[in-house]
C-alpha cells in the first residue's frame, strides 16, 4: 500500500509540469493583470481623467514589484513571466508616450528618441539565434534603471500638467526622471550591442555558445533586454 502511493505519488509528481513551463502562475496572473490595463490606461489618458490614470500607474508599479517578489517567494518563476514583464513595462512606456504626446504633456522628439532606442536593438535578436542562442540578453541593470526613471518620469509629467505649485515640482522632478531615463535606456543600448558584439566575436573565434543558452549561462527564456 505504502509502495503503491509512493509511486502514484512520485508519478504525479512527474507529470506536474516544469516551474519554468507553468503559465497559471500568481507572478504571471499579476502581469496579464498588468497588461489590461494598459488600453484602460491610455483611454483614461486621452479623456483627461488624470487621477484615475494614475491609479491604474500606481496599481501597475505595485503590481511589476509583487509579481517579482512574489515569483522569487513561491518558486513560481517562469519563462511567460520573464516576456510579459518587460512586455508590460513597454507598453507602459508606449501608451503613455501616446497618450501624453497627443496631449501635448511631452514632446514630439522625446518619442522619436525613445522609439529609436527599441528599434536600435531589434537587430540583437536574430544574431543571438544564428549563433545558437535560444534565449535573449539578461536584462541590465542599467536598462531596468532607464526603465523605473522613466515609469516615474510619466506619472509626474502628467501631474505636472496642471495649475498650482506641487504640479511646477512634479514637471520638474518629471522632466529630470526622463532625463536620466532616457540617458539610462540608449546606455543600456549600447552594452547590449557591445555583449552582442562579444559574442559574435568569440563565435568567429571558435568558441561558439552552448545552444539553448543565454549569455552568462542562464537559460533560455531569459528576459529581453529592456
Amino acid at each position: 500500500m505504502g509502495t503503491d502511493d509512493g509511486g502514484n505519488d512520485g508519478a504525479a509528481r512527474e507529470e506536474r509540469p516544469p516551474a519554468q513551463n507553468r503559465v497559471l502562475t500568481v507572478p504571471n496572473l499579476l502581469s496579464f493583470a498588468r497588461l489590461l490595463g494598459v488600453p484602460l490606461f491610455l483611454w483614461l489618458v486621452l479623456a483627461e481623467h488624470d487621477g484615475w490614470a494614475l491609479g491604474v500607474l500606481v496599481f501597475a508599479g505595485l503590481s511589476d514589484w509583487l509579481d517579482g517578489r512574489l515569483a522569487r517567494a513561491l518558486n513560481q518563476t517562469s519563462k511567460l513571466g520573464t516576456l510579459l514583464d518587460p512586455a508590460a513595462d513597454r507598453f507602459y512606456i508606449l501608451a503613455t508616450l501616446v497618450g501624453l504626446t497627443v496631449r501635448d504633456v511631452v514632446p514630439l522628439w522625446l518619442v522619436v528618441v525613445l522609439v529609436a532606442r527599441e528599434a536600435a536593438i531589434v537587430p540583437i535578436a536574430p544574431i543571438l539565434r544564428r549563433l545558437g542562442y535560444q534565449g535573449a540578453l539578461p536584462v541590465h541593470f542599467v536598462g531596468k534603471a532607464g526603465t523605473m526613471c522613466l515609469l516615474y518620469a510619466f506619472p509626474l509629467l502628467l501631474l505636472g500638467d496642471h495649475d498650482g505649485a506641487a504640479a511646477t515640482a512634479a514637471k520638474v522632478a518629471g522632466w529630470a526622471f526622463a532625463g536620466w531615463g532616457t540617458g539610462l535606456y540608449w546606455w543600456a543600448a549600447l552594452l547590449y550591442w557591445e555583449q552582442t558584439r562579444r559574442l559574435v566575436r568569440d563565435a568567429r573565434a571558435g568558441s561558439p555558445p552552448e545552444p539553448g543558452t543565454a549569455p552568462g549561462g542562464d537559460p533560455k527564456g531569459a528576459p529581453n533586454p529592456r
